[in-house]
């Protein structure tokens, strides 16, 4: 049996099936996504980590043996004697040689070590970058999140004015209440507009941000973000985050690593100012020809260059790699003094924001939601005036927005608090 469908129908299935092909759905990503997609896509990073293979191939060009050196002389063609005639290869002498430079005092296993740590060094500083960017990620999801939720929020706060709105134009029409009193009521709703479209302008702003940094051009309309938006009660010591943060801050190994190197690179100076001799062998072959007795001459050297380094003994390097020795090391100090100020800087914020956080969790919240409900309820039934039953929105409104910003403002802090840690510690 053959059922027809009104060509109607056909054409509406149709044309849903197209939209379901060409608008895709809705990607809803978390931190764990977002951060795992901007790490690979990002092209900041990516750009930075090629430094990191430049520095590789330059392990192999420190590591790498001087050339031999390959000289040939050739001489001694003359006119025959016997007959006056040129002859051009007859009486001609052939001296092929090879040298070669011996490096004394490790200098090739010195410039290798050098460039390796020059390779770890840019690691770090490589993770230094991801750190640094990854809080702006972090950032942004945060604001992105917070937007949300104040959309949302005000969403919420229109629908319920607008149900009051609606009471308030039953009492008009009923008697209870004057024109003005309605005309109040109903001037109000522009807040909440105006509320409701600043937070989708943020929100939109702060998915910009996000897609710019991921370097994605999806649609925003088709780009989402979800995780907690909350505060824990509690935090570790702050003896917890100094240690991992001395272990982990990638700023400080990379200033760690960097006066290793120095102390290397004035080995290598050191090496560079000793004598690295040179080497020769060659041999010889002188036809019998120019010989009283027409007898082939073959013969067999060796030779040693040693440069006499009477002036030159590389000098301005020692020094100079001397002093890099004692600068690296105090950038260090300063570096380590640098991330406990950031830990504790941070680690106060955080604190802060938790306790300002408490009161609103544990009672300014539900006080400010009973306190428009019961003057709400008050004004429905004329127990409360105009003046009251907007005072309590009002504040209702200002509680709820304060609450949320703070825990956004947590939220950041806890990222801050990561970024002086060096890896995250705190969701």
């Amino acid at each position: 049996m053959k059922m027809r469908f009104p060509c109607g129908y056909a054409a509406l299935a149709a044309y849903l099936i197209c939209q379901a092909v060409l608008c895709p759905a809705q990607q809803t990503l978390t931190w764990e996504q977002i951060k795992a997609r901007f790490e690979t896509t990002n092209p900041v990073l990516k750009a930075d980590s090629d430094s990191i293979d430049e520095m590789r191939a330059a392990e192999i060009t420190a590591f790498l043996r001087p050339n031999p050196q390959f000289t040939t002389t050739v001489d001694g063609t003359q006119i025959a004697p016997s007959n006056g005639t040129w002859q051009p290869l007859s009486g001609t002498f052939v001296s092929p040689g090879f040298s070669y430079l011996h490096e004394r005092d490790h200098k090739r296993e010195l410039r290798l070590q050098s460039a390796q740590q020059g390779t770890k060094v840019a690691e770090s500083q490589h993770e230094d970058l991801k750190r640094t960017l990854e809080f702006t990620l972090r950032s942004a999801f945060v604001n992105a999140l917070e937007s949300k939720t104040i959309v949302e929020m005000s969403k919420a706060n229109l629908d319920y004015y607008d149900h009051i709105i609606a009471i308030g134009r039953d009492r008009l029409r009923a008697g209870d209440i004057a024109q003005i009193d309605f005309d109040r009521i109903e001037l109000m709703r522009v807040q909440y507009e105006s509320e409701l479209q600043t937070a989708n302008v943020n929100l939109r702003t702060a998915k910009i941000q996000l897609l710019t940094l991921l370097n994605d051009r999806t649609p925003i309309e088709q780009f989402d973000v979800t995780g907690p938006f909350e505060s824990p009660d509690s935090i570790r010591p702050l003896d917890d985050f100094r240690q991992i943060a001395l272990d982990t801050r990638p700023d400080l190994q990379a200033a760690l690593q960097a006066a290793q190197q120095a102390v290397t690179n004035h080995k290598l100076a050191n090496a560079n100012g000793s004598t690295d001799p040179t080497f020769g062998a060659w041999y010889t072959w002188n036809s019998g020809v120019n010989n009283p007795n027409p007898v082939d001459l073959q013969t067999l050297g060796v030779s040693v260059n040693v440069p006499l380094r009477i002036f030159d003994r590389n000098q301005g390097e020692k020094k100079r790699t001397q002093i890099d020795v004692d600068r690296t090391q105090r950038i260090t100090d300063a570096t380590r003094a640098q991330v406990f100020s950031d830990v504790d800087s941070a680690y106060a914020q955080v604190q802060s924001d938790m306790e300002l956080l408490k009161p609103y969790k544990a009672k300014y919240n539900e006080q400010a939601l009973r306190i428009r409900d019961t003057v709400t309820y008050s004004y429905q039934h004329g127990g409360a005036s105009l003046t009251e039953f907007l005072n309590a929105q009002s504040e209702y409104r200002t509680v709820q927005l304060a609450y949320v910003q703070l825990v956004g403002a947590y939220l950041t802090a806890a990222g801050q608090l990561n970024l002086a840690v060096g890896r995250e510690v705190v969701q």
